[in-house]
C-alpha cells in the first residue's frame, strides 16, 4: 500500500495492514464519496482498487448485485488447480466467500510447502450491510459470518498477505459479530474538509470553469462548503456549468444547505438565521450570558465555552425562537436534528451515525435537539423497543461527552420536562448551563411582552400604553399565548376598523391561558429546579426552586 499523498483515514488502514495488525476492516462513513488524486476525481472503491491496493497481485470484489469479480490478477487466479470453479463465478455471498476461502487454503498450503512467492489478496465487499444486515438470522447468514470472523483470525488466512474490506455506510447496519470483533479494524472516512474540497474544486475548475467567476477564491469557497461531499459539490458544479452561473460567494451559503440537508438524508435541517439576540424580549440575565459566549467563540477562546446548554420551562415559553435568535448571532451553522428514529433493526443507529459525520465535518457549529426529552433516548427504556432506546442513548452520551468537541460543537437541548431527560446526559462536561424560561410574573412584565409583539405586527401600541390596562393584563403570559393575544387584536383591529389598543383591550376581556394551571405550574417548578444558576431565574420565582 503506498504511504504518502494519502487521506490519514487511507494511511490508518494501510498502518494496520503493513504493521500485521490487521488483515479486515470495516471502511464506514462517507464511503459513496469521490475523492481529488492527481487531476482526477475517484469513487472511494475505485481509489482503493487502483491507489491503496496498487501493489496487490490479486484484487477480488463482491457485492449482491454483480456477485463475485476478479478485479486484478486473474492470471494468478488461473494457475490454481481449482480454477475450474471460477468459470461460472458465484452471485450468492456463501458461495462466493467459500469460493474465497478455497482459493486462500490453497495459497496457504502453497506458503506451507515453500513453493513459489507470496501473493498479496485482497478482497472488497461493497455494500457490506446488505451481506451482513445488523438483523440478519438463520444459518445462512450465520455460516457467512463465521467465515468472516475466520478469514480475521485462524490460519491460514491469518498469516498470509491477506486483507478483506468490508465497506458499509454505517457501522451499525453491519452484523455487531463481525463489526465490533476486536480483530477487525474499524476505519472511518469522514466527509472531506477544506483541503479535500480545496483539490476537489480545483480539478472541476479546470474541467467546468464556466461554473466559477473568473477571479473565484477556492480556498474561501472550499471552506464554505465545508460539510458538503465531493459528489454533492460536483453535481452543483456541473448545473452552473450547464446554465452559464457561476457559483458566486452570496449563493454559497444557500447551495451548502440544501445539499448538506441532501447528504444527510432528511435528518437534519439548518437554522436559518433571520433574528438576533435583539429580537429576543426578556431574560436579560441569559442574553448576556449568550452574548458572551458568542465573544468568546468568535475571538477562538474555547476553553471557556459551555460543552451544551438544556432550554426548558413550560410550553409557549420560546424554546425554539430562542434558538433561532442565536443562529443570527453566531455565524456558524445550527443545525437541528429530525425524526432520526426508524423502525428497521439498526437504522437508527445508522442514522445517528450519518448525523455525527456531519456535525463534525462541519467544524463549527450548534446542534439544536428540540422535544430532547422524547428524541434522544433512554439508558433502559424496558423491552418494549428491543433496547433501541438504550442504544441511540449510549451513543448520543458519547458524543456530548467527548471533550475535544469543547468550542467545536455546542449541543442545545429543548424540553418542557427535563425531568425526563437521562441525568446523566445533563450532566457537566455534556451539558454545563441549564437555563429555565418563564412566563411573566408582573403586570408590567406582560405589557412589556405584549408591546414588543405588538411591533413585530405593526399595531403602533408601545408597553407604556398596555400598562395602562392594568389589571386586565394577564400574569404567567407566556410568548406563544402572547402571540396569540396579538394576533387577535390585529385581526380584530383590522375586520371591524378598532384602534389597535382598543382591540387589545377587547381581547383581553374573558381571556383564558391556553396551558392549564397545574400543568404550567409544574413545568415551572421542574424549570426553575434545573437551572444551573438562579440569576436566570426571576427573583419572585427563585421559591419555586426548594418549594414542595
Amino acid at each position: 500500500m503506498p504511504s504518502s499523498s494519502m487521506p490519514s483515514w487511507a494511511e490508518e488502514l494501510a498502518l494496520a495492514y503493513e504493521s500485521g495488525a490487521h488483515g479486515q476492516f470495516v471502511i464506514y462513513g462517507n464511503v459513496h464519496d469521490r475523492l481529488a488524486v492527481g487531476d482526477r476525481l475517484l469513487h472511494l472503491v475505485r481509489y482503493l482498487e487502483d491507489e491503496l491496493l496498487a501493489r496487490f497481485d490479486v484484487v477480488l470484489a463482491y457485492d449482491l448485485g454483480n456477485g463475485l469479480e476478479v478485479v486484478r490478477g486473474g492470471d494468478h487466479v488461473q494457475a490454481w488447480g481449482g480454477a475450474k470453479e471460477l468459470r461460472s463465478l458465484p452471485r450468492d455471498p456463501t458461495s462466493a466467500a467459500r469460493l474465497v476461502g478455497h482459493y486462500l487454503r490453497y495459497l496457504g498450503n502453497l506458503r506451507a510447502l515453500g513453493r513459489g512467492g507470496e501473493l498479496h489478496v485482497a478482497l472488497l465487499v461493497r455494500g457490506a450491510e446488505q451481506v451482513l444486515p445488523a438483523d440478519g438470522t438463520g444459518q445462512e447468514h450465520g455460516g457467512l459470518v463465521a467465515l468472516m470472523r475466520e478469514w480475521a483470525s485462524e490460519s491460514p488466512f491469518r498469516d498470509l498477505p491477506f486483507a478483506t474490506l468490508l465497506i458499509a455506510d454505517n457501522v451499525n447496519d453491519l452484523d455487531p459479530r463481525v463489526a465490533f470483533d476486536p480483530r477487525v479494524a474499524r476505519v472511518r472516512v469522514p466527509l472531506p474538509d477544506a483541503a479535500a474540497l480545496a483539490a476537489a474544486i480545483g480539478i472541476l475548475r479546470a474541467e467546468r470553469p464556466a461554473a466559477f467567476p473568473p477571479d473565484a477564491d477556492v480556498a474561501a469557497m472550499a471552506a464554505a462548503m465545508v460539510g458538503v461531499t465531493v459528489t454533492g459539490l460536483e453535481s452543483l458544479v456541473r448545473r452552473r456549468a450547464h446554465q452559464r452561473l457561476p457559483i458566486t460567494t452570496a449563493d454559497q451559503n444557500q447551495a451548502k444547505k440544501r445539499l448538506v440537508e441532501r447528504d444527510a438524508g432528511g435528518l437534519v435541517e439548518f437554522v436559518e438565521p433571520r433574528r438576533t439576540l435583539a429580537d429576543y424580549h426578556g431574560q436579560e440575565a441569559l442574553i448576556a450570558w449568550l452574548r458572551q459566549d458568542v465573544a468568546l467563540w468568535n475571538a477562538g477562546d474555547l476553553r471557556a465555552l459551555p460543552m451544551g446548554y438544556l432550554i426548558c420551562g413550560p410550553v409557549g415559553t420560546g424554546k425554539t425562537f430562542l434558538v433561532e435568535c442565536l443562529a443570527g448571532e453566531v455565524g456558524a451553522p445550527v443545525v437541528k436534528l429530525k425524526n432520526f428514529r426508524d423502525r428497521w433493526v439498526g437504522s437508527s443507529e445508522g442514522n445517528l451515525e450519518r448525523i455525527f459525520r456531519l456535525v463534525r465535518a462541519l467544524g463549527r457549529c450548534i446542534v439544536f435537539v428540540d422535544e430532547a426529552d422524547q428524541a434522544l433516548g433512554r439508558r433502559d427504556a424496558g423491552s418494549g423497543d428491543s433496547g433501541l432506546s438504550g442504544r441511540l442513548y449510549s451513543m448520543v452520551a458519547q458524543e456530548m461527552g467527548d471533550g475535544e468537541r469543547r468550542g467545536r460543537t455546542m449541543w442545545m437541548l429543548a424540553s418542557s420536562r427535563p425531568d425526563l431527560i437521562e441525568v446523566d446526559l445533563k450532566r457537566p462536561g455534556r451539558i454545563d448551563v441549564k437555563v429555565p424560561l418563564l412566563p411573566t410574573t408582573t403586570a408590567a412584565e406582560s405589557a412589556g411582552l405584549l408591546g414588543a409583539l405588538a411591533r413585530r405586527y405593526d399595531l403602533g401600541i408601545e408597553g407604556s400604553s398596555i400598562s395602562a390596562l392594568g389589571d386586565k393584563l394577564p400574569l404567567l403570559l407566556t410568548p406563544g399565548a402572547a402571540e396569540a393575544l396579538i394576533v387577535k387584536t390585529y385581526r380584530l383591529a383590522r375586520t371591524h376598523d378598532v384602534e389597535p389598543l382598543a382591540a387589545l383591550d377587547a381581547c383581553l376581556d374573558g381571556y383564558q391561558n391556553p396551558v392549564p394551571a397545574d400543568v404550567l405550574d409544574f413545568q415551572m417548578r421542574i424549570a426553575v429546579r434545573e437551572a444551573s444558576d438562579l440569576t436566570f431565574v426571576p427573583p419572585s420565582l427563585r421559591q419555586l426552586a426548594t418549594s414542595d
